[in-house]
This record gives C-alpha cells, sequence and structure tokens, in this order.
C-alpha cells in the first residue's frame, strides 16, 4: 500500500516540508498510503527509526502519536531523544500540517481508519503506547481499541474522551463552532492557530511559533482546522456522536498501563476532562503541570516524564511486555518509603477520642477551646461531646452518600466544627483534603481544583469562592443556611443537618455502626506550604497517619494532661489525634508570622499550662510585641512547660530570647516538612553543645527515623552516593514509618522524591556530623555552584548576619552553574518592615565591605553585590522560609541591566 509519489505529481498541492527548529532531518519522511475512500494520499510523519538504528539500538516497542488541533507532528519533536529508545512515529493527520489537503471532509471515525490504513502499510506491530493530545487522544484511544492486540500503553495529554449530551462546551470551543464564527477564526483567518499558541506563558519562542504556523499559511491549507472543529459531536444529532460514544466506553475495556499529563491551565479541556478518565481509567499514573496550558508538551517537560514513566512501567530487557494491573504494583518501580522503616505502634487514627470520652476522669474535660473576638470570648468542647459529635456527624456522612475513598475537602477555619468534620471523615475512611487558608486565594483554588474533590465543605466565605471559581465537588455549609442561599451557593445539605441525623439515628438505636478503615487506605491529603513550587498534595494512607500522630506526640510528649496551644493554625488537628487538648490563639491563621504575646498568653491561660507551638515567623514578633503583656500575661508564659517551632530552622539566639518570657520552657525545635512531619529533634541547650557549624543544627533522628545524604557533584547534583558518615554535605535523605505515600497526582514528582530506594529524598541540603546530629543547610536547588566550588545558601546567609545592622540575609546566584556569581540581599534592623517584599537597592558602600567581608572570611565565598529591602520574600503559609528563588530571578535582572519588579 506504500507507492512513491511521481515525479511532479500534485506538487502544486503539496509543498516540500522545511526545515523544523529542534527536528532531525533524518527523521522527517512522507509516504502515500490509500486512505478510508480508497484513495492514494501522502502523509507526513516523524520516524526517529534512523536514529535508533545509527546507535544499534533495537527499539522497545513504538510510540505512535497523534496531535490534535491546530497542530501537527512538530508537537512531538521532543520525543526524540536518547533517554527513550522507543520508536516514535508522530504523524501529521491527512489535512493537517504538512500532509495532503485532499478537500475530503473527515469525521472521527474516518480519521481513526485513516490511521489504522497508515499503520498497516508501515507494518507497525506490538508493542505500541499511544500517544495523543487535544482530539488526538480520541483518535489514539480509537486505534487503540481496534488494534489493542498491539498495545501494551497509553499515554494522553490535555484531552476529552466524552461530552455528556447537554452538557455546555467549554467556552472557547462555544465560540469557536458557532457557525458564523467558525470560518472566520479557522480558515479565513490564523486567529484559532494563534490564539492557540498564545496560551502557553511565557511566550513560544518565534522560531516556535514560526513553525507551528508554517503549515497554515493560506486559507486552503487551514481547512482541516475548521473541520477538526467542525467535528466536534456537542449533541446527539452530530455524525460523530456515536463513535465517540464507543470510544468513551471502549477506554473502560483497555487495560494497559495509562499516563496522563496534564496542563491545568488550559481553557479548553479544563481538569473536569481530567477527573472523567480518571473516572474511566482509575488506574492510570497522573501528573499535573501546575503551571502549563493546553501546549503542555511545550511548558513543560513532558517528555522528560515519559521517559521516566517507560523505564518505570516497561523496565527489563527485551521487548516491553504487558503489566498486570491486578497486581497493585503494577506500574510502578517503587513501594512506599514508609513500608522499609521501622513500624510505629499501629493504632486507628482519632481513636483517643473515643477512649478519653469512655474515660470518667477526662470525659468532662476540654478538648477543644475556641477563642475569638477582643474580649476573648471562650467556648470549650469536652472530650465527650467531641466524640459524640464526630460520631454523629460521620453516621450523617453516611446517610447522606458520603462514602468511604470519596475525597472531601475541608475548607473550615480551626476550631471544634473543623476537628469534628475532620475525625469524622477518617473515622469513615473518606479521604480528607487539607489545604488552608495559609496558601492564599490563588494556592488554596489550585489545591482545590487539583485534588478533584468529590464533596467540598466549607464556611460560607469558602463555598462562595467555590461557586465562583467553579470549584469541583458537592457541596456542604457548616451551619444550617436560608433556603436562597443554599441555591445561590449550590448547597445540599450542611454539617449541623449531618449531625443531628447522626444524633436522631442514635436516638432510635441505630448509633454509628461502620468498621474502622483498612490501614493501607487512603487517610489525608495534606498540602505543602508553597515555598518551593506550586503546593503539593501529600497523600497519607491511615497507617501513615496513624505513625505521625505517635511520632509528634512522643517528640513533644503531649497527653491529655498537657495541652497544645497551635500559633501554627493547622497544628491544632493534631490534639485529638493525641489525646490533648487544644487551642487556636485568636490570630489572621493566613499569617501566622503576626501572633502577638498577647494572644499567645490569653490562649496558654485557657489551658494552664499547655505546650507552644508556633511557626518560626512568630518567634521574633512575639518578642517584639512582649511589651504589650500585663502581669497576668507575663505569668501565663512563664507557666509554658515547652516551647517548640517548626517549619524552617531556628537560630539559637531567637530561643534564648524568648528564655526571658518563657523561663521553664523546654526550647525544642523539630526538623521536619508536610511530607514526613517530624524527622529530627533538638533543644536548646543541644544547640548549644553542638556550637557554631555550617548551617543550621536540627538534632538527631527521633525514634525510628533513619537519616542519610545523597552526596552531591561539583555542580550540585545528586550523585546517587548514600552515606550516613559525618562531615559529607549533599541532600538530606529520610526514612521513616510516617513519610508520606505519595504525591497526589503527580507521577514525576513523586518519581523524584523516591529516586534512593527506601528513602525520601527532602530537597532540603545538609551534613550529619561525628554525634549524628543533623545540619541543615538550605535547599538543594539553591545550592550556590561557583567557580570557587560548593557552598549552600545557609553558609552565606550565617555569615552575612554576623554583620551587627543585618536583621535577616538571603543568599541569590546568577550565571551558569560551576561559574555562579553570589549575591547578598539583606534585611537591615532599621529598614526592615512587616508586610509584602519591596523592591531592593544597592546597600550602603560601608555595609556591601562588611558583609562582603563576613562572608569571606567566615564562608570563603566571594560575593559580587549587596542589597537591601524592607523585607525578604517568603512563603505563605509559615512567613519563615525565604523565597531564594525570587531573589535569584531578581539579581539575575537586575545584573543584566533591567528593570526587575519588586520582590
Amino acid at each position: 500500500m506504500v507507492s512513491t509519489t511521481p515525479k511532479g505529481r500534485r506538487r502544486a498541492q503539496i509543498p516540500e516540508v522545511p526545515a523544523m527548529p529542534g527536528v532531525d532531518p533524518r527523521i522527517s519522511r512522507t509516504l502515500e498510503v490509500r486512505d478510508h475512500t480508497g484513495e492514494m494520499r501522502r502523509w507526513h510523519l516523524l520516524d526517529s527509526a534512523p536514529l535508533l538504528a545509527e546507535r544499534g539500538i533495537a527499539p522497545r516497542g513504538t510510540l505512535l502519536a497523534v496531535h490534535g488541533n491546530p497542530t501537527y507532528s512538530f508537537l512531538y519533536r521532543t520525543l526524540v531523544r536518547e533517554d527513550i529508545p522507543w520508536r516514535v512515529i508522530a504523524v501529521d493527520q491527512l489535512e493537517m500540517g504538512w500532509s495532503e489537503r485532499t478537500g475530503v471532509t473527515r469525521l472521527l471515525q474516518d480519521r481513526i481508519t485513516d490511521l489504522s490504513l497508515l499503520t498497516d502499510a508501515l507494518s507497525l506491530r506490538g508493542p505500541v503506547v499511544t500517544v495523543g493530545h487535544d482530539w488526538g487522544g480520541i483518535i489514539s484511544t480509537g486505534w487503540a481499541l481496534d488494534n489493542r492486540h498491539d498495545v501494551v500503553g497509553m499515554i494522553l495529554t490535555n484531552t476529552g474522551i466524552h461530552q455528556e449530551l447537554g452538557e455546555s462546551l467549554p467556552k472557547a470551543l462555544q465560540l469557536a463552532t458557532t457557525p458564523a464564527f467558525l470560518p472566520a477564526s479557522t480558515s479565513l483567518t490564523d486567529a484559532f492557530l494563534r490564539t492557540t499558541l498564545s496560551l502557553s506563558k511565557p511566550s513560544l519562542p518565534a522560531e516556535v511559533q514560526d513553525a507551528y504556523l508554517a503549515p497554515y499559511r493560506s486559507r486552503s491549507r487551514r481547512k482541516g482546522i475548521e473541520a477538526f472543529v467542525a467535528d466536534i459531536p456537542a449533541d446527539a444529532t452530530h455524525p460523530s456522536r456515536p463513535a465517540l460514544e464507543r470510544l468513551a466506553d471502549g477506554i473502560r475495556e483497555l487495560h494497559v498501563p495509562t499516563l496522563f499529563a496534564w496542563g491545568p491551565r488550559d481553557i479548553t479541556f479544563s481538569d473536569r476532562y481530567l477527573r472523567d478518565l480518571l473516572e474511566r481509567v482509575p488506574h492510570a499514573s497522573v501528573h499535573r503541570f501546575e503551571k502549563a496550558s493546553h501546549l503542555v508538551w511545550e511548558d513543560a517537560d513532558v517528555a522528560g516524564l515519559v521517559a521516566t514513566w517507560l523505564q518505570d512501567t516497561f523496565d527489563g530487557d527485551g521487548p516491553a511486555g504487558r503489566v498486570d494491573l491486578s497486581d497493585p504494583a503494577a506500574g510502578s518501580a517503587h513501594r512506599a518509603v514508609s513500608t522499609y522503616a521501622e513500624q510505629a505502634p499501629e493504632r486507628h487514627v482519632g481513636e483517643p477520642i473515643g477512649r478519653l470520652a469512655a474515660d470518667p476522669a477526662h470525659a468532662h474535660r476540654p478538648a477543644v477551646v475556641e477563642l475569638s473576638g477582643p474580649d476573648g470570648e471562650r467556648r470549650e468542647i469536652s472530650w465527650s461531646l467531641l466524640n459524640r459529635r464526630v460520631e454523629d456527624i460521620a453516621a450523617g456522612m453516611l446517610a447522606h452518600g458520603i462514602e468511604p475513598g470519596d475525597r472531601v475537602s475541608i475548607l473550615i477555619t480551626p476550631g471544634a466544627d473543623l476537628t469534628g468534620v475532620l475525625y469524622a471523615c477518617l473515622r469513615i475512611g473518606a479521604v480528607a483534603v487539607i489545604a488552608d487558608a495559609g496558601l492564599g486565594v490563588d494556592g488554596l483554588t489550585r489545591a482545590v481544583i487539583g485534588s478533584h474533590p468529590d464533596w467540598i465543605i466549607g464556611i460560607n466565605k469558602a463555598l462562595i469562592g467555590a461557586r465562583a471559581m467553579g470549584w469541583p465537588g458537592r457541596r456542604i455549609s457548616v451551619s444550617q443556611l436560608p433556603t436562597v442561599d443554599r441555591t445561590v451557593l449550590g448547597v445540599e445539605t450542611s454539617v449541623a443537618q449531618l449531625a443531628a441525623s447522626g444524633a436522631q439515628m442514635r436516638d432510635l438505636g441505630a448509633p454509628l455502626d461502620a468498621p474502622w478503615p483498612d490501614p493501607e487506605a487512603d487517610a489525608a491529603i495534606l498540602f505543602t506550604s508553597g515555598s518551593t513550587g506550586p503546593a503539593k498534595g501529600a497523600v497519607y494512607t491511615h497507617r501513615q497517619m496513624s505513625a505521625m500522630f505517635t511520632a509528634v506526640g512522643d517528640t513533644l510528649q503531649l497527653d491529655p494532661e498537657r495541652g497544645l496551644v497551635a500559633g501554627f493554625a493547622p497544628f491544632a488537628l493534631l490534639g485529638p489525634a493525641l489525646g490533648a487538648p487544644s487551642v487556636v490563639p485568636d490570630m489572621d491563621i493566613t499569617r501566622p508570622g503576626e501572633l502577638t504575646a498577647k494572644a499567645l498568653a490569653e490562649a496558654v491561660d485557657a489551658l494552664g499550662s499547655p505546650a507552644v507551638f508556633t511557626a518560626p515567623a512568630a518567634l521574633r514578633n512575639i518578642l517584639d510585641t512582649a511589651s504589650q503583656l500585663d502581669e497576668k500575661g507575663r505569668a501565663a508564659l512563664a507557666r509554658v512547660p515547652s516551647f517548640f517551632s517548626a517549619g524552617a530552622p531556628i537560630a539559637a539566639h531567637l530561643l534564648r530570647e524568648l528564655r526571658g518570657l518563657m523561663p521553664h520552657a523546654k526550647a525544642l525545635t523539630p526538623y521536619g516538612m508536610t511530607e514526613c512531619l517530624v524527622a529530627t529533634a533538638i533543644d536548646l541547650e543541644g544547640i548549644e553543645a553542638a556550637g557554631p557549624g555550617a548551617g543550621v543544627c536540627v538534632g538527631r533522628p527521633v525514634n525510628r527515623v533513619q537519616v542519610a545524604i545523597a552526596a552531591m557533584d561539583a555542580e550540585g547534583e545528586t550523585t546517587g552516593e548514600i552515606t550516613d558518615q559525618a562531615g559529607t554535605t549533599g541532600e538530606i535523605l529520610i526514612r521513616a514509618p510516617h513519610v508520606r505515600d505519595r504525591y497526589l497526582m503527580l507521577y514525576g514528582t513523586t518519581h523524584a522524591a523516591m529516586r534512593f530506594e527506601g528513602w525520601h529524598a527532602t530537597g532540603d541540603v545538609g551534613h550529619l556530623d561525628e554525634d549524628g546530629r543533623l545540619w541543615v543547610e538550605g535547599r538543594a536547588a539553591h545550592v550556590l555552584a561557583t567557580a570557587d566550588g560548593l557552598f549552600t545558601p545557609v553558609q552565606v546567609e550565617d555569615a552575612a548576619e554576623t554583620v551587627p545592622t543585618v536583621r535577616r540575609a538571603g543568599a541569590a546566584v546568577v550565571g551558569p552553574r560551576g561559574t555562579q556569581q553570589v549575591v547578598v540581599i539583606l534585611e537591615t534592623e532599621d529598614g526592615y518592615r512587616p508586610g509584602p517584599a519591596g523592591r531592593p537597592r544597592p546597600a550602603d558602600t560601608s555595609l556591601q565591605e562588611a558583609v562582603r567581608r563576613a562572608v569571606r572570611e567566615r564562608a570563603g565565598v566571594e560575593v559580587t553585590a549587596v542589597f537591601t529591602t524592607r523585607a525578604l520574600p517568603t512563603d505563605i503559609r509559615h512567613n519563615s522560609k525565604i523565597d531564594r528563588a525570587a531573589l535569584s530571578r531578581w539579581s539575575e535582572q537586575t545584573l543584566r541591566g533591567e528593570r526587575a519588579e519588586a520582590l
């Protein structure tokens, strides 16, 4: 069926294929094949077979890549790379790209048939992994169903496989398919194509845009774009509707390893289409590139993700084989890090609530205390009442249809309501999604949408946001709302009604009778702070979450007699699981760094002699506002038996200053992260015993935790050599029973964090000393790879902060790795202003010289430039971690002579 085009035949209709940026001309080829009408048609495709043959590589299989509208095979050029030992065949569909313009109107099934005729002509046989984007995803699925004997895997990016009858198309497609607008936007002009290209932020390079535009320079060459849009089967009468229905049902039968790579900022194929795909292909691995849009192949390293997935899924020698999806470990080369560690005693999450409620000595003691308002209004909830509340809500949830495994996004301010709903979810096996307001509006929106919740339970403000921003999930309010408000917000019921329903069942003799969840079932999704990129959802199983509570309780010595003041609001949720009464100070929970000494003292007084937890950013403000304390407040703080802070390393001098307010408190600073809440811990005495060193000493591993170091090469990349020997600086690795299971819909991130088998790679850099203590020196991504060698940012910052007028320092770098130049940006004692970061200015000459000298003498680093700013940029949640990436971006722009925006 393959023939060579006779000399001169249809040469006017078929232009020569030009060179394309990033495409080796040896893989660009054309051939003639009969289409579904029986006519010979010329196809253009990219075929990497010559390059593999040149390298002497027998391909593991074939990646059959199908583009959508209005792109062509150029979209998949990045798949041709050395770490993908598969033959890549990326086609230009007929009427598209550099393939022939035949004048035939091709419907969905026609395109599937045409593709099968092409692959028959190519003698393409399995193993084949199909790759599809946009409407090419539907066509590739159709090919897979029709050739399933050859298919071993499937990759889909930003596509949709189903459109409900009566369901509105995305607004972009509604406009494009309007009869009066369709020709004007697709063929008469290139508006549709240019709009698609403009979705990428930052903009695509000019040569890439030109390459996408090149096959579509005239109206006659754009008719395929128009026909593709017209073939969207939005209603029952559309001729392609039966084919779409066949594919939507058939994809459920493709039991092969599957990868979904998604750009969430797509205005066409939004996350609603990803949710539909996951319902149909629940075993799929997923990675959402948070900053990517429709052309996810251009916006993110999808090809790198594909390389990793292929290696993980089809490892071993010889041709790729089928993966048994009945095996829970199928498609993944890794098992959870927690399984490599010594296990904690097994207990059900939330079990202490019921136990203390049944104990007469504790039943009527406070479990949760709420403080609010200028007069410190107080509300106490006893263990007995909390237990009944949890069970009533849990019973009401089950009766309303919330099932084990359902994801429930909980958007409630800390207090009794949040506690009751969270532990009710954990009791029945619903997966609690915890993304707090400290992420900011944008971060919270990304977290909620990205978690694909089945339900949203929230306060009114959150429900208004959910309605306005189109967050997914059926909605439940906290309190009972008027009928009009329920209708406007799309609210089905309320927590109050759920609890009332559960109480009624109890009164009728049918209390909650549900089994405790399986220890290996998902329990919660806890979102990271977003300090090193978009917040990530760390998924915990019930076993891992129970182990986390045990680790925190053992480390902080919490029990029913020692309550917890949670100056970082999310920590209040730990109290009930540890059997410790808890209270959140009267504060803005979105700005933990603004906690005042007065608010802290009032919270301490509410529980007597509790332990205190705060975010690191709060420490300085507590000290700065200590003058507001009256005698009662100072007496309350003097009763605090222990004080701890986590989220960023704490300098010893701050802990010493706090001793003046809490003279009897054991000052403890644990090291951990959302993925492993506590890993090491150290008290002030331990810090003083360790003395000065490179970085911040965070102590020895807590029970059941192991710490190791992955060594770095000259450019700051981890080499894979793992050691627990003293003095080696590198990426910090952790093994513990309470390390998270995985990241939600971040296959590539999970793989990167687990690239050392049995270890969680933290992304932090540091070293172990001779006594087994861990020293943290910053983020691995921020290591300074200079011409003088590797330096960690904390080395530079600690040295700069020895200059008397410096309040805090941030280290940045400019230039290529291996020859990077160091820039230091300072907060000064006189110039610091709380609030958002500003635009840095060159430091005074005397300050510049003092900082350069201090860094040179103490860290051995030459500093290129020194600036000051009113406040360094930090993460939103903790207000503690310096955003060194922002400092480096600003420094790069400034030293290039460009006008940089404020930090």
